[in-house]
């Protein structure tokens, strides 16, 4: 399932339409601290690829909020499907480099396919198995799998779950996962809903 996944630019075309379909929802709510106007305030992120999403180091911005009343200014985040939280490498790469870990034999093989440090994917298996099993998403994932998702096989027991060929279970997974990607946009899944 792994290697016949190829991440092209179509791919994250579609990643950037439904990451400004967020923000386009989110824009169209108050400031959550002061109930303001909200106006776009996209910032600059420096996002890795690795072997596997080269085409990916072109998000160079990342769309956000900022209140437009004089006193506020707070920035309010929307989910995001091209990024996973403050993580330096774009989202595709975090779910498929730790899915080839687990399925490669060595870590060095993992590394050759993936160009991602072994480290850093042995960080990402760890909080697949620690705390985004306490997370909202994976609840409510689990809640709506019968059997739930093996926790030991993360994420590669959710995308074979959520089924499909190529790129699309990934693109899924990122769908779900968007509402952890920030904090500063309460109830973040409600801006997600019916964009895929």
């Amino acid at each position: 399932m792994i290697d016949a996944i190829e991440l092209v630019s179509e791919f994250f075309e579609r990643l950037t339409a439904i990451d400004l379909q967020i923000v386009e929802r989110a824009a169209k709510e108050p400031c959550p601290d002061c109930d303001g106007p909200l106006y776009r305030g996209d910032y600059p992120r420096k996002p890795r690829g690795g072997l596997l999403a080269v085409l990916a180091e072109v998000f160079g911005r990342r769309f956000s909020l900022c209140c437009g009343r004089d006193g506020c200014r707070r920035r309010a985040t929307p989910p995001s499907v091209r990024y996973l939280g403050r993580r330096v490498y774009v989202g595709a790469v975090v779910v498929l480099a730790s899915a080839v870990a687990l399925a490669a034999a060595t870590v060095s093989a993992g590394v050759g396919a993936t160009g991602v440090p072994a480290r850093t994917t042995r960080r990402w298996l760890r909080w697949w198995r620690g705390p985004f099993t306490s997370s909202a998403p994976f609840v409510d994932l689990s809640a709506r799998m019968v059997p739930a998702p093996d926790r030991e096989r993360l994420p590669v027991s959710l995308l074979e779950r959520l089924g499909g060929d190529g790129p699309a279970p990934v693109a899924k997974l990122l769908v779900w996962l968007a509402p952890i990607t920030t904090t500063s946009c309460a109830d973040g899944s409600r801006l997600v809903r019916g964009v895929m």
